[in-house]
């Protein structure tokens, strides 16, 4: 089975860029809604990546500076409309960029924020990686992501969709393990909540603080 590749994911996400809000606005709200509670809650300078067409972007407190990113210009020309039409201020950077190769420097964000990343990425633990290398020590992580079943019915259709999924942008069975596999490699993060999300906790909330 072919895994995702950056050139197949910009393609996907042109596609789904003029009805991604139809289509998963109300589907991903909550998971969306939990994250920026978390990082409203830390304040500072946050990264959002994999920012879209800027969904999450009023939702942020305006005392928190954002900088957003994504690999898909098309979704991001939507995000920088957003901002314009809502006066969001506090937005300081939207780019295009790769999300394993981060144009930031070390040690820069208060938390990083990634909202159903981490399985429509062509190198999962590299790209953790690099939002752990721009976080500040002491600052927070905070993914939401579909997690893949280990077992039963749930996992023979994530094992069998797989190849659609591929095609429309994201992979479907990411096993929990990998994130914990990646955290004792790493060896510089420590897991600070795992929270199940809607609908019937096939998606996750996680937060690791960087030591």
């Amino acid at each position: 089975m072919g895994d995702i590749d950056r050139a197949g994911v910009e393609k996907a996400y042109e596609r789904w860029a003029p009805v991604y809000d139809l289509v998963f606005g109300r589907v991903f709200d909550e998971g969306r809604q939990s994250t920026i509670a978390e990082a409203n809650r830390i304040g500072g300078r946050i990264l959002d990546v994999g920012v879209g067409t800027g969904l999450s972007l009023s939702d942020y407190a305006r005392t928190t500076k954002i900088c957003g990113v994504d690999i898909s210009e098309p979704m991001l020309r939507r995000a920088q409309q957003r901002v314009r039409e809502l006066k969001l201020s506090n937005v300081e950077v939207l780019a295009v960029m790769d999300a394993k190769n981060l144009a930031f420097a070390d040690n820069l964000f208060d938390a990083v924020v990634a909202q159903y990343v981490i399985t429509a990425v062509p190198d999962p633990e590299a790209t953790l990686d690099d939002f752990i290398r721009v976080l500040k020590p002491g600052g927070e992580l905070i993914l939401v992501n579909h997690i893949g079943a280990e077992t039963g019915p749930r996992r023979i259709f994530e094992l069998a969709f797989a190849p659609i999924a591929r095609r429309l942008g994201w992979r479907p069975e990411f096993p929990w393990a990998r994130l914990t596999n990646w955290a004792a490699r790493h060896g510089g993060v420590a897991l600070a909540e795992r929270r199940p999300m809607p609908p019937l906790g096939h998606f996750s909330l996680i937060r690791y603080r960087k030591n």
